[in-house]
């Protein structure tokens, strides 16, 4: 892990979104607990909420209600929904220093691919003014896509004309190094986001960093 050595240019950053671009986890956990209250069931701790983050939405309302409730699932889902979209910008931020990593690496295309459903990914993206900065966004069309399933990073290669050995996924689990792995991709893992460091180091991803703003020095002279 550490500078480019291929010899074939940069040419595209695709980023997953949840720990990676953006830090989402508080909002999704009132989400969460809001939804549970509204169903009469226990509350989380935000911790435990945490810890579900990353496979989608589906799996984060099934393993939040619990086995014990899943008679209860579909109503969570359709409460989630009114409750994430009235709060997924409350405090949902880019990470310290990823505005900067945009800005500098600017001739750099950039592209999302993300386990979240696109309806929240697009109110997120746009309620930050992101929209701009990305040339491609892609979200699962089912649940058969769900990195690490490559069909989304496929999907965005293919359409901004872009071969595997020109681009970079930059995430912070092992979905997105198992996804990127299996697009033929290279991969950077981040140590802030909300996967399990020693899992993805395992992996062993091409390029590894600590705070967004390394990302510059990585690729800034791609």
């Amino acid at each position: 892990m550490g500078q480019m050595v291929s010899q074939k240019p940069l040419e595209l950053l695709i980023f997953d979104f949840d720990g990676t671009l953006i830090d989402s986890k508080d909002d999704i956990a009132t989400s969460v607990n809001l939804t549970l209250g509204d169903l009469g069931l226990p509350l989380r701790s935000p911790e435990e909420i945490f810890s579900f983050v990353g496979d989608g939405v589906k799996r984060l309302l099934r393993l939040s209600v619990g086995e014990e409730n899943l008679a209860l699932y579909e109503e969570a889902l359709r409460i989630f929904r009114r409750h994430y979209l009235s709060h997924c910008l409350d405090t949902t931020r880019f990470y310290p220093g990823m505005d900067r990593v945009i800005e500098t690496l600017s001739g750099v295309k950039k592209a999302i691919a993300t386990n979240k459903s696109m309806e929240y990914t697009l109110a997120i993206v746009e309620g930050l003014g992101l929209r701009s900065h990305f040339a491609a966004i892609e979200s699962p069309a089912d649940s058969s896509e769900l990195k690490p399933d490559p069909g989304m990073l496929l999907r965005i290669l293919s359409t901004l004309k872009i071969s595997p050995e020109g681009a970079v996924l930059v995430g912070d689990s092992t979905n997105d190094v198992r996804a990127a792995k299996a697009a033929g991709i290279r991969a950077c893992a981040v140590g802030y986001g909300y996967g399990d460091r020693e899992k993805v180091t395992a992996l062993e991803p091409d390029f590894y960093c600590e705070k967004p703003e390394e990302l510059i020095s990585l690729f800034g002279n791609s």
